[in-house]
């Protein structure tokens, strides 16, 4: 998907069926030269391909994606995504954020990639992440930077600088009820999510943590999907390698400790939306 390529583009180009190359995403193993054929095509190593190193993933589609994968065996998502988890954002969001998308550079694509077709794939796989989401209902700590917040309330969500006034007053106002969606959950969350502001500085890349039966996955993100999104430059990795999990668990306990819950988290959201009233038409 992040290449563009369909399943048959690279059976076809493996020289194998299609047959063949499904059951390889089965998991069902193949002669090595298979392998070796579908990584050769996807660009990347065979440990990356088995999940065996460190995935290196170069566009907002195949990361996305990735996370679609991730989520859906996991029983507990750790994140710090800013400015909230999309996971978390109302149905309302998705319509701002395919507006804001689709007027921003080289929406989501790859070198090779047709942009408004990327651009709508992009769209349908973090649609089918929050409608799984909401059926599933797995547990998900949402670390969310109050800076992160309050750029957000400032400046709304934008693709571009160029736009008129009135766009720019409306994605404000689009970026309150976004906010007010959320102080909404903080008020009374559902029992599966959890809520925390972070006063501190957090990093400069997102980063999120997937909890599996059988080991956790760490996601770190350079992607975007709020105020100034970027979906068109950055590599995010993927790994389970000990030494980063830990690291990464070490700073997401740090931040889950510092972070303002309940009634604190509550009294702040609702400054910062006083703060940062805007015009009614």
């Amino acid at each position: 998907m992040g290449r563009g390529l369909t399943p048959e583009d690279v059976a076809a180009r493996i020289g194998i069926s299609r047959a063949a190359l499904y059951r390889a995403e089965q998991g069902q193993i193949p002669k090595i030269e298979t392998l070796a054929g579908i990584a050769d095509v996807l660009d990347t190593s065979l440990a990356s391909l088995l999940g065996a190193g460190i995935e290196y993933v170069p566009t907002a589609v195949a990361f996305f994606e990735r996370m679609r994968q991730l989520e859906e065996a996991s029983h507990e998502v750790v994140g710090l995504f800013g400015p909230v988890s999309y996971l978390l954002t109302s149905d309302a969001y998705d319509d701002m954020l395919a507006e804001v998308l689709r007027e921003g550079p080289r929406a989501g694509r790859g070198p090779n990639e047709n942009d408004g077709a990327a651009l709508e794939t992009l769209l349908g796989v973090l649609r089918e992440r929050k409608a799984w989401f909401r059926a599933a209902k797995p547990a998900i700590v949402s670390l969310i930077s109050s800076s992160d917040i309050e750029r957000f309330l400032a400046h709304g969500a934008v693709g571009r600088y160029d736009l008129d006034e009135a766009t720019i007053l409306r994605r404000r106002r689009d970026a309150r009820r976004e906010v007010e969606h959320i102080t909404a959950l903080v008020a009374d969350p559902p029992s599966n999510v959890e809520i925390g502001i972070v006063l501190e500085p957090t990093p400069a890349t997102t980063f999120q943590i997937f909890r599996q039966a059988d080991r956790s996955v760490l996601a770190i993100s350079p992607f975007r999907l709020g105020e100034q999104p970027n979906v068109s430059l950055g590599v995010a990795l993927i790994t389970s390698a000990p030494e980063p999990m830990a690291l990464h668990e070490e700073i997401a306990a740090r931040l889950r400790a510092s972070a303002l819950q309940g009634e604190a988290a509550l009294g702040h959201l609702r400054a910062l939306l006083d703060r940062h009233g805007v015009q009614h038409a």
